[in-house]
């Protein structure tokens, strides 16, 4: 690639585009032909090639590109964008096709073995498909919370990743034995976080315009701004089988844009009653981050806590503004090795190091790619 930029006195950039685009014209023929006979356009194929470079496997792009080369005669009478639409649609329906045939899957492989280890321990193992994984796990958490939220027992270790160990080991034999006290297990809970981002020219975004254009991900596109709803659960889910979840559940609307919480169901500020952050404080959190906050950090948002900026002990109230999740390790940095961290009107972060060392950037943003 660097040898072709060079020759032909091109970025790098646009050499590898042109590598690219040759690389679909030779997948499908067809639309080669059609771009000889000047009936369409780059742009047509430079959808394909965004489009392919979404799926999962070479498979996943052959299965593309053999149903694009039944395609050239709608993209010669489409606009670039009416055909990038068109081929994202079945790039889609090729991602829900190969989506549950691997849930099938997943559930053929479920399995959960027990044994006694040498030091008298007895042991559980399991493998489960993401939905019942999932329940599972909401299951648990659920029992914790309630049992665990304002005391934890003698037994429970210091450090923080065992302690959650120990913590749902006592809550399953807790629900075994039926002493957990938290009910039936009713309906589950999910969360739609909506992102409103401001279109160019206008202040508030998300409202105000006809929507042009709306993907098959909740994304839509309008005059007025950009909104993309998204169900951030731990697992990956056929589009079909998150529908049939949801149907069965509690849904709770998240509104989120540029690193602010504009709606979120609850209370979301507890001032000085408590040090604990409660339920909604997590659920709005968890629209803007899918992370630590700690730049670069990629430790899942449900293995952090929620640290006060200004700290409890220094008069830091329990409100959202003054949260933000962190995992353990970079816990430990902030409050026993000098980092300090502040936020921004935005919650644009800025991590200053014992050196001096100041990090920042942006807003958080836990749709961006």
């Amino acid at each position: 690639e660097a040898d072709l930029a060079d020759s032909s006195r091109e970025s790098l950039h646009a050499s590898t585009k042109t590598l690219e685009r040759a690389a679909t014209l030779d997948a499908v023929p067809g639309l080669a032909d059609a771009l000889d006979e000047a009936t369409v356009t780059a742009g047509h194929v430079d959808a394909v090639t965004k489009a392919a470079k979404a799926l999962d496997d070479d498979l996943q792009r052959a299965v593309l590109f053999d149903r694009v080369d039944g395609l050239v005669d709608v993209a010669a009478a489409a606009t670039v964008a009416e055909f990038a639409k068109r081929v994202r649609d079945v790039a889609s329906r090729i991602l829900a096709d190969a989506g549950v045939d691997r849930l099938e899957r997943q559930v053929r492989d479920t399995t959960l073995s027990t044994w006694v280890g040498n030091d008298g321990m007895w042991n559980l193992r399991g493998r489960f498909d993401p939905v019942t994984g999932m329940k599972l796990a909401a299951r648990l958490d659920a029992t914790v919370e309630a049992l665990f939220a304002e005391a934890t027992p003698v037994s429970c270790p210091t450090d923080p990743v065992a302690k959650q160990g120990h913590l749902r080991a006592l809550a399953l034999g807790r629900l075994v034995d039926g002493s957990a006290g938290v009910g039936k297990p009713g309906r589950p809970e999910f969360v739609a976080v909506i992102d409103v981002a401001a279109g160019p020219g206008t202040d508030t975004g998300g409202s105000g315009g006809s929507a042009e254009s709306c993907d098959e991900f909740g994304t839509v596109d309008s005059a007025a701004g950009r909104v993309r709803v998204d169900w951030p659960i731990p697992i990956e889910v056929p589009h079909r089988v998150l529908t049939e979840l949801v149907d069965d559940a509690d849904v709770s609307v998240v509104v989120v844009r540029n690193g602010v919480v504009l709606h979120a169901p609850g209370e979301l500020n507890l001032g000085r009653t408590t040090r604990l952050a409660n339920r909604a404080q997590r659920r709005a959190l968890r629209g803007l981050y899918r992370t630590c906050a700690i730049p670069g950090c990629s430790t899942h948002y449900d293995r952090c806590k929620l640290h006060h900026i200004i700290w409890w002990r220094h008069g830091g109230r329990t409100d959202l503004a003054n949260l933000i999740p962190v995992c353990v390790h970079h816990h430990h940095k902030i409050h026993d090795a000098g980092w300090n961290i502040t936020l921004g009107p935005n919650r644009e972060p800025t991590l200053t190091l014992p050196d001096g060392t100041i990090h920042n950037t942006g807003p958080p943003n836990r749709l961006a790619a």
